[in-house]
């Protein structure tokens, strides 16, 4: 079985990820040479891009085709990076309809900045309506309680999504340690946008950085094929490591 990578902006001309669909095919056949079986196309769901929901599972499924008949064993599920402040307005129907593979994970973007309560608040809606929040790259979000507000988020049921690359970046690896220290990472992402640079689809330079982690690396088959299958299946995979 291959990896998984949950958070990636493959679809092509939809936000600010892959530019068309030749660069989608890059980007896809560089994931399947670094092991890759399936990613979650999940693009920007805020003010800023005017993605239309209806159009995302079409799109899903051209882009699907397009890498059947390239014959690159790539499969493409839907899903959405959704703004901590788009979880207000949107409906219970269009959030299950971005769900990671419609299960009941939604990667949730917090907002510019340190972390506050409305991550909280969004938290609870999706709560509120049987889904999970899977919180993307919370390495871009630094504060002084950065590590208190992710515990409490993930003892109330949440999950932590870190970005690949930033493990092997020399001005990010340690704080990328320190999270996987306090047992506040559980799965990766590349957070990919395109094939012409920037973060790549490739998640063993973390792993390994993990693998050196004393709480985290005797659960990197956990953290690198378990729970984002679960995740998938719409699951909630009990955690190997208590966040603190």
């Amino acid at each position: 079985m291959g990896l998984i990578d949950l958070h990636c902006h493959l679809l092509p001309a939809v936000d600010d990820g892959a530019l068309d669909v030749a660069d989608s095919l890059a980007m896809a056949r560089r994931a399947v040479a670094e092991g890759f079986e399936a990613i979650c196309a999940t693009p920007h769901i805020r003010s800023d891009h005017d993605v239309v929901l209806e159009e995302l599972p079409g799109r899903v499924a051209a882009l699907q085709d397009e890498l059947a008949a390239r014959e690159v064993p790539l499969r493409v599920l839907p899903g959405g990076e959704v703004s901590e402040l788009a979880v207000a307005r949107l409906e219970a129907r269009e959030l299950r309809a971005l769900t990671l593979n419609r299960g009941r994970w939604i990667l949730l973007e917090p907002k510019a900045g340190p972390l506050s309560d409305t991550l909280d608040a969004a938290v609870e809606r999706l709560e509120a309506h049987g889904l999970h929040a899977l919180i993307a790259h919370p390495e871009r979000h630094l504060g002084e309680d950065l590590f208190e507000r992710l515990g409490r988020l993930v003892a109330r049921g949440a999950l932590v999504q870190a970005t690949a690359a930033f493990f092997t970046r020399e001005d990010t690896a340690p704080g990328m340690r320190m999270l996987a220290e306090r047992g506040l990472v559980h799965v990766l992402g590349s957070d990919a946008h395109s094939s012409h640079g920037g973060r790549q689809i490739e998640f063993a330079g973390a792993l390994e950085a993990l693998a050196g982690v004393a709480r985290v690396g005797p659960h990197l088959e956990w953290v690198a094929d378990a729970a984002p299958r679960a995740i998938l299946a719409g699951e909630r995979p009990p955690l190997p490591y208590a966040p603190g």
